[in-house]
């Protein structure tokens, strides 16, 4: 009688526990693949199905994994490839490389294994370190296409590579020291109404950050403007000597000069579509805020790991010449010869 009595008090307990940790995390907000702390996180945590975002996930970090890496490695493992470019152009491969790293943990988080504190500080402060280290990465090529137009003849120098590489070192290491906030207490685990758009980061941390990609924004802009005014004194100088040129040369430069400003278009282009929406909207938005915006503005950010490759290193002829020599060495030679200066 005892056994049977007390049965269904036992039932009824379990039926509102499972009623509770299934609670509507759509109409409540929260986030359904991080639960909050107050459920226990027990070791009856279920992994959540696979979704179609969860599998866009995987395959977008492995894909932006696996090209960094490519473009990493072809640097570091040709000698010849030492000019302030080249060392530029592994930084923002590094740094890609980070962020393709950074989306794997997310992905094995959610659907792997059971979430906790730590891991949601991991992956946040690691895409903070990699997003930061790869938008300065891009502000030193711009300002390294400025000074190999606008200093021709000292371009590649001994001293140009040393400056390269200590201003790598600080961007490195602002870039970690700007990471490691949330694993330092800034972060709005145990203050849920202080959380931003994008959890678990604070509203006044990611708006410094987001007005921090602004600024880098708006010099590496200015950087570009002025690569554009120096080769529109280099053209009006190649214009005055017209006249001395074969009109098939005249043409050719023509067409190199247009197709050049093409390219700079479309850099410019990519690199505000991708930039831009996710800074404005971190210091517009607040956690009651829907995620969806923040998903529709975080996704072209993440996405600049994916085209950066494909828009800066795998462009250089230089680079594309050491991979097509590893691919098929009997045809193509080994001899890189390194132009300076860069190609606008």
């Amino acid at each position: 009688y005892i056994s049977y009595a007390l049965s269904p008090i036992v039932w009824v307990d379990l039926s509102a526990e499972s009623l509770y940790l299934g609670w509507d995390t759509e109409s409540s907000g929260a986030d359904p693949f991080f639960p909050p702390d107050h459920l226990g996180r027990s070791s009856t945590y279920e992994v959540p199905p696979l979704t179609v975002w969860g599998v866009a996930l995987c395959v977008s970090g492995t894909l932006i994994a696996t090209e960094n890496a490519i473009v990493v490695t072809t640097i570091l493992a040709t000698p010849s490839l030492r000019a302030p470019v080249f060392l530029l152009l592994a930084s923002l491969g590094m740094a890609d490389l980070l962020a393709g790293v950074a989306l794997i943990l997310h992905f094995l988080f959610m659907f792997c294994v059971e979430p906790s504190d730590w891991s949601e500080l991991l992956t946040s402060g690691l895409l903070v370190t990699s997003l930061t280290a790869s938008l300065c990465s891009l502000m030193g090529v711009a300002l390294d296409r400025y000074l190999s137009l606008s200093h021709a003849l000292t371009y590649g120098s001994g001293q140009s590579r040393r400056r390269a590489a200590v201003l790598l070192l600080l961007v490195w290491l602002g870039a970690c020291v700007i990471g490691m906030g949330p694993a330092m207490g800034w972060h709005c685990l145990e203050e849920p109404k202080s959380c931003s758009v994008a959890r678990p980061l604070t509203r006044t941390y990611l708006s410094l950050l987001c007005g921090g990609f602004l600024v880098v924004v708006m010099v590496t802009l200015q950087l570009y403007a002025g690569i554009c005014r120096v080769a529109r004194r280099h053209a009006h100088a190649i214009a005055t000597q017209r006249h001395f040129l074969p009109s098939s040369q005249s043409y050719a430069s023509k067409h190199s000069s247009g197709r050049g400003f093409s390219r700079l278009i479309l850099i410019l282009s990519v690199f505000v579509g991708c930039w831009m929406p996710f800074s404005l909207w971190g210091l517009l938005g607040d956690a009651s805020s829907p995620p969806l915006y923040t998903y529709a503005t975080l996704v072209p950010a993440a996405g600049s790991s994916l085209l950066n490759p494909i828009l800066y290193s795998l462009r250089h002829k230089d680079i594309r010449k050491v991979l097509l020599h590893a691919c098929c060495p009997h045809r193509y030679s080994h001899s890189t010869h390194i132009h300076y200066p860069v190609d606008v």
